[in-house]
């Protein structure tokens, strides 16, 4: 497979070395010294694009992918305010999008028993919920993404919360995120349910960046023939 690389971060060099062990070509890397050459790329020379940048790049990125006929895997997070328009654009472009906020596999089970557990939490007023994540200083946007995924799952199955609320701020009809930026921490995230007589916890703490980027390369591999938005649950089958 001929894989465009867009961005070329610490995430980039990882899904580098990942699918050329996979056996696949990287054809191009485009990163802030050379955006200008993104022109150069479509579906005739590219079979997918894998693009990690920065919340201001991303959606522009994605944009020109859903537009020359790239299929596109979208890890950046910090720009969900385009998410929407990013799916229409697919849907009408007849294109492939595969957007998720994390690509570990361990981290999209973390999702799945998330989504569990609040079903079942939610009975319990008595506990409150919240989420933490901690992230290494070199990361941009405040919460992550994967934290606010985390935080949507919740809400599904609480009907009387209303979106979250960024740490020390509270609201009674909001999730409060507490988020840290602390060295070389790749990510951790916790869901707490805290009571005055317990606490319970759901962790997620990865220990490389390994994860991710075999994640999404996978996310590439099996967007190959398809068309329409798509995400890990989809490829994971949850």
């Amino acid at each position: 497979m001929r894989i465009l690389l867009i961005g070329y971060g610490k995430m980039g060099h990882t899904i580098e070395h990942i699918a050329t062990q996979r056996g696949h070509e990287i054809v191009g890397i485009i990163d802030v010294t050379n955006t200008h050459t993104l022109n150069q790329y479509n579906g005739t020379n590219v079979d997918a694009a894998i693009e990690f940048t920065h919340p201001e790049s991303a959606f522009k990125n994605v944009y020109y992918c859903l537009n020359n006929k790239i299929p596109v895997v979208c890890g950046s997070t910090g720009w969900l305010e385009h998410l929407g328009e990013a799916k229409a654009i697919c849907e009408t472009k007849n294109g492939a999008f595969f957007y998720a906020s994390n690509y570990s596999i361990g981290v999209n089970l973390f999702f799945h028993f998330n989504e569990y557990l609040a079903s079942k939490m939610q009975a319990y007023p008595d506990f409150k919920v919240s989420v933490k994540e901690v992230h290494h200083t070199q990361k941009v946007d405040k919460p992550s993404g994967t934290a606010i995924t985390t935080v949507d799952g919740i809400l599904t199955q609480y009907r009387d919360k209303q979106g979250w609320i960024l740490a020390p701020e509270e609201a009674t009809n909001k999730i409060t995120i507490s988020s840290e930026r602390i060295g070389n921490v790749v990510g951790t995230h916790v869901v707490r349910y805290q009571s005055e007589n317990d606490t319970i916890e759901l962790m997620h703490d990865a220990h490389s960046r390994t994860g991710f980027a075999e994640g999404a390369v996978m996310a590439a591999e099996w967007l190959q023939n398809k068309k329409g938005v798509f995400g890990m649950k989809d490829m994971l089958n949850l």
